[in-house]
């Protein structure tokens, strides 16, 4: 499936094959929910989706890594390199190192805003020296760079119905509602890296402080007081998943299923944990398989209709999207080479590919 994503982009060289290739491979193996969504992408755009996953990845893992062995000082020497790296991959197209060949390649031909990834590159700094945020008006500070500038950097390979400024305050929404998600989700993980991002204001409106979650992590004992705060935590976030949602009929209708399906399936994760008490300090709450495959098939569905509309097969624009069919901004200024002929291959075929 990889010669065939990067054909269908365009990508012809082989030292940036193997770097799209590399990016896809990290997406892949580390990003399960957000590999499954991208697979409901039109193929020519899925390698520039890995690429802004892969660096973001690397990033994260530099900052993130449970290895005791790498010293502060290590990780901050890193990401200085990776941020050389990424300023002269930015400014000449290209790269020594291939995640970032990739993404310079990707914010290239979509006309990336390099501000999204200098926003990007400062939260993952803060994220060696900060370990809690007082407000959760600062932890939104923080969500900028680490998970807005996410949405807003898909957004332009995504391709929008109405002016890209219009849709970008909800594809930012989206990205904070992810990490919401996944901070609720990794409350223990974060803990064990010294990290709470839960706002300490929320837990103190319900007696909760980080001493609490520590006792609670060390010993495997519940309190209820932790339990209402990780559901005020999720009240939040499902507020955050409500500002991003008008922004969905404003993208192309070819990636909508995409996101559609992400949104689902990450907005799952807070059903998954409300399922199981809200134990999140003990064990990770997990969206059962049977849940994904069902959304999968949804979005695979949806896909499908999406493409026939657009070659003409169908006139009427989907229900949500009435008055907003019509021209796309911000799309590649590279044309694909291959538009799918089908919805893709068979539901069991494409199961066990995606779903395992």
């Amino acid at each position: 499936m990889t010669a065939r994503e990067l054909d269908a982009a365009g990508i012809d060289a082989p030292a940036l094959r193997a770097a799209y290739a590399r990016c896809r491979q990290l997406n892949a193996r580390h990003g399960k929910t957000y590999f499954l969504a991208t697979r409901l992408l039109p193929v020519e755009r899925r390698p520039a989706v890995h690429a802004l996953y892969g660096f973001a990845r690397w990033a994260d893992d530099i900052v993130d890594s449970l290895d005791r062995t790498r010293t502060l000082q290590e990780r901050a020497a890193a990401l200085d390199a990776l941020q050389e790296e990424l300023a002269a991959g930015l400014r000449h197209g290209n790269s020594r190192e291939p995640v970032v060949r990739a993404l310079a390649h990707t914010a290239a031909v979509y006309d990336i805003d390099h501000r999204h990834f200098t926003d990007f590159m400062a939260a993952m700094r803060s994220d060696l020296e900060v370990r809690d945020y007082p407000t959760y008006a600062d932890l939104r500070g923080y969500m900028h760079g680490s998970a807005a500038v996410i949405g807003l950097q898909m957004l332009p390979v995504l391709g929008t119905v109405v002016p890209r400024a219009e849709a970008a305050p909800h594809a930012a929404a989206l990205g904070v509602a992810f990490q919401l998600s996944n901070f609720l989700r990794d409350v223990g993980e974060d803990l064990d890296r010294g990290r709470v991002y839960l706002p300490a204001d929320l837990l103190a409106a319900h007696g909760v402080d980080r001493g609490l979650l520590l006792w609670s992590r060390t010993t495997g004992a519940r309190d209820a007081r932790i339990t209402e705060a990780l559901r005020a935590a999720a009240e939040l976030t499902r507020g955050v998943y409500r500002e991003a949602a008008p922004g969905l009929p404003m993208l192309d209708p070819v990636a909508r299923p995409c996101i559609r399906t992400a949104l689902v399936l990450y907005g799952g994760i807070l059903d998954a944990i409300e399922d199981d008490g809200y134990a999140v300090l003990h064990r990770r709450a997990v969206v059962p398989r049977e849940r994904r495959a069902a959304v999968a098939l949804d979005g695979l569905v949806r896909l499908g209709a999406a493409r026939l509309r657009a070659r003409g097969g169908a006139t009427a624009p989907e229900p949500e999207d009435r008055g907003q069919a019509g021209r796309t901004h911000g799309r590649s200024r590279q044309p694909p080479r291959e538009r799918p002929s089908s919805v893709g291959p068979s539901w069991s075929r494409w199961e066990k590919e995606n779903m395992s």
